[in-house]
């Protein structure tokens, strides 16, 4: 089994946790972190799992049920399809309804992989092979959908905390527009455009979904925004904590991992051991950016590369964070 395989085998991580007396597992993000069924054998093993439960995995970790969940809860989202068929003719007639230009994405998982952009029917056939293959080789599950292309808008997230007993809280948001292949490269907190107004709309949407679902730990509500008209639609939920949560963490003060355990741990918002304080306690303070480093080949259209590490030099200085390893 390869290192990539490794990661994504559920008895191969509950082998290992059980052979390193392990108590409790952090899924950290990507992988097996919004897998449901990892969330299961981990109980049947007797092991924590950091992060929401299983039930919530399966309403809010697919993309499609996690649509249903937002409009059930009264948070607007974009037009889209149900899971795509096999039938490429079917899928063709899918793709017409919704209308063009669309975006194609992977129900399961995150960070880019599997989504494309479609402007008419020709490139309909092609696309969806690939996002089929990249979505199953990146999260086991080759589910995607068709999401109506919004294409004059931002990427904002709300950060949000619960501690599966009926509370949950808003850490404010996060701006991640700055992108590339569908990737987020650079991070901000808060948003500089969004009013006070706007601000508190965009989170209530965001503490809507968590309420629904009485949402344990750490968990991320994405939506779009449309420049033009200023409003927001839901796009997902990940329920786990992302790349960017340190500019969460700079401009409110609280420790998300530290947070996120101490919450599936059972302990109550609001109270000192929990480390998650109440909703009015919440301030921001300040401004954080986060900028992603990768190793790339610029004279291959920047696919991910790798490579020896020659010299290193961190930086350093008042005011900067650095998160990393080799």
């Amino acid at each position: 089994m390869g290192p990539i395989e490794s990661y994504l085998s559920i008895d191969e991580v509950i082998r290992v946790a059980k052979l390193s007396g392990a108590d409790a597992i952090h899924p950290g993000y990507g992988l097996l972190s919004e897998s449901p069924e990892f969330v299961d054998a981990c109980e049947e093993a007797g092991i924590t799992f950091i992060g929401p439960k299983a039930e919530t995995m399966r309403s809010l970790g697919n993309k499609v049920a996690a649509r249903n969940l937002a409009i059930s809860a009264g948070v607007p989202v974009v037009p889209a399809t149900k899971p795509l068929p096999k039938d490429m003719a079917k899928i063709k007639k899918m793709a017409g309804d919704i209308g063009y230009p669309l975006m194609l994405k992977a129900s399961w998982g995150g960070g880019g992989r599997g989504m494309r952009v479609i402007r008419s029917e020709q490139d309909v056939e092609n696309e969806t092979l690939e996002a089929r293959r990249e979505a199953a080789a990146a999260f086991g599950k080759d589910e995607i959908y068709f999401e109506k292309l919004v294409e004059n808008a931002r990427h904002v997230e709300a950060q949000v905390l619960g501690d599966g007993q009926g509370n949950a809280v808003h850490l404010f948001e996060r701006d991640c527009s700055v992108q590339r292949r569908n990737q987020k490269v650079v991070e901000r907190a808060p948003a500089p455009y969004l009013s006070d107004e706007q601000r508190e709309e965009l989170c209530g949407y965001a503490l809507q979904i968590a309420n629904k679902t009485n949402y344990l730990g750490a968990g991320t509500v994405e939506f779009l925004m449309d420049i033009d008209t200023g409003a927001f639609y839901f796009i997902e939920v990940n329920p786990r904590v992302q790349v960017e949560h340190t500019v969460t963490e700079e401009v409110t003060g609280i420790d998300i991992i530290k947070a996120q355990i101490h919450l599936v741990d059972g302990h109550k918002i609001g109270t000192k051991a929990s480390g998650v304080p109440r909703q009015e306690d919440i301030k921001l303070n300040g401004h954080a950016l986060q900028c992603r480093i990768t190793t790339e080949d610029p004279e291959q259209n920047f696919i991910p590369d790798y490579g020896r590490i020659t010299a290193y030099r961190g930086a350093t200085g008042f005011g900067i964070r650095l998160d990393g390893g080799t």
